[in-house]
């Protein structure tokens, strides 16, 4: 195994920080520096998308027919620790992480045409239509449902915890299309313009005040039945090959490490970096270290034309809980500059009902005015794309026979 990286390789790394300090304005970076939520906001992420997608860099895991890159695992993942470095904002992943993917290894010739290109340019902007009320990590147990009805589908139900629904043009869902076999069966894999008529959204505010969830509601929505993708009733295979890449298909190491190192200047400029912090913060960096090498691993068997499999599962847990704990020593840095509530100076995933237009100065610190909103709004990294227990469970049986 070579640890160290070619001449060609630490050329590309030059080529790639080129580019960031040429376009990544200071908006853009200071927009990320005072993110709370995984999410960036529409008009951030497309902004920084449109800026990509010229370079041609917007989706480097794709094939380079359908606008990827072409590049080795080890040019991918210098390409994450740079936009780290760099303190980039995010994406969204609905589209070039999940969809895309769903497409590129599930749809057909037109379908790929048609929707790929509109992915990277913008012009369709994604939500995940999975989970329901009664449907969330036992996620075969959906009963949206979906009637055929001549060239059509009928569709009503409802879907819960939906990121962005309610700025999304198109959501990519599961709907029920038949119940007399098992939970897994009879499930399909279909895109619904979210302007079709019978489409309600309706917001949900998280512990942190922002509107990023929603609740969509589907009465008697036509769906056109060249919108499948994969075979009628079969889409949970679809399914399960989008979840692999929504847990497993992104780098967290990176960014874990781009936060811790970010926390310890913090501690350090402001006197906080004592023997017991320090240690905390070294076992961390231990830990977000061995879990990026498990992500080179993984990078090496996907670009062999691999997918993310169990591993998808062990690196969504880590992943998250990595996170969370990264927030818990953002508090602990903060102190009781964490107590007070004003997300009118973070850069929150979506509006904060409440405080458009508030003017008050700043209370405490800069580096501690994110500390709650983001420990608040990572409490869900260990439900969402199924909950940490659901993904033990899976390694449980996969890997261990139990």
């Amino acid at each position: 195994m070579k640890l160290a990286f070619t001449r060609e390789e630490e050329a590309f790394r030059e080529e790639v920080r080129d580019f960031l300090d040429r376009n990544l304005s200071p908006s853009l970076r200071a927009y990320a520096k005072r993110m709370t939520s995984v999410y960036s906001t529409k008009p951030v992420a497309m902004e920084w998308q449109s800026i990509l997608a010229k370079q041609g860099w917007a989706a480097p895991s794709w094939p380079v027919e359908y606008g990827g890159t072409d590049w080795s695992v080890a040019q991918r993942y210098i390409f994450d620790v740079e936009m780290a470095r760099a303190g980039a904002p995010p994406l969204s992943p609905m589209g070039i992480g999940m969809c895309g993917p769903a497409l590129i290894g599930h749809g057909s010739r037109a379908q790929k045409d048609y929707y790929l290109p509109r992915i990277l340019s913008g012009a369709d902007f994604w939500c995940q239509g999975y989970s329901e009320p009664h449907a969330g990590s036992d996620l075969a147990a959906l009963t949206m449902s979906a009637v055929e009805d001549g060239d059509s589908y009928i569709c009503n139900g409802s879907k819960i915890w939906t990121t962005h629904a309610h700025e999304a043009n198109m959501m990519f869902c599961l709907v029920r299309t038949d119940s007399s076999g098992k939970q897994q069966q009879g499930i399909t894999f279909i895109l619904i313009d979210m302007t079709s008529p019978g489409v309600r959204v309706d917001p949900i505010l998280m512990l942190s005040g922002e509107h990023i969830q929603n609740a969509v509601f589907f009465t008697d929505v036509r769906v056109p039945k060249a919108n499948v993708i994969g075979k009628v009733n079969e889409g949970w295979t679809v399914a399960k090959y989008l979840l692999e890449f929504e847990r497993g298909g992104s780098s967290y190491g990176p960014r874990l490490l781009a936060r811790l190192r970010s926390l310890r200047q913090i501690a350090a400029e402001e006197g906080l970096l004592d023997e017991a912090f320090a240690r905390k913060l070294s076992k961390a960096e231990a830990e977000a270290q061995t879990l990026e090498a498990a992500e080179l691993q993984m990078m090496s068997e996907l670009a062999g034309g691999g997918t993310p499999g169990l591993k998808a599962s062990m690196m969504k847990i880590r992943g998250t809980e990595l996170s969370q704990h990264l927030t818990e020593l953002s508090l602990e840095l903060a102190g009781s500059y964490a107590a007070p509530f004003q997300p009118h100076h973070t850069s929150p995933g979506g509006p904060v009902p409440g405080f458009e237009g508030t003017n008050t100065p700043l209370a405490g610190p800069d580096s501690a005015v994110t500390a709650s909103a983001k420990y608040l709004n990572d409490r869900a990294g260990s439900i969402y794309a199924g909950s940490n227990e659901i993904q033990r469970g899976i390694l449980a049986k996969g890997q261990l026979g139990l």
